[in-house]
């Protein structure tokens, strides 16, 4: 249950929060901070952060196109 609610939380979130949240992820990991454990954690969330930043593109990227092909048919 924990779980599924951060996963909501972080759906909330803009992608730049969530790119924050990566790059202190990642600064952990260089920095050796993290216990094995942890380390764990922090890489399975850096994953989760990753695909919705991939998500967050893949939809801006097609809305743009869209907005693209929609101004170029209006021109015309």
């Amino acid at each position: 249950m924990v779980q599924k609610i951060r996963i909501m939380a972080k759906k909330k979130e803009t992608y730049s929060q969530a790119m924050a949240r990566l790059e202190t992820i990642v600064r952990q990991v260089d920095s050796n901070e993290l216990e094995v454990d942890e380390l764990v954690e922090k890489i399975k969330e850096a994953n989760e952060i990753i695909a919705y930043c991939s998500e967050k593109l893949k939809k801006a990227d097609t809305e743009i196109e869209k907005l693209l092909a929609d101004k170029h048919e209006n021109e015309e």
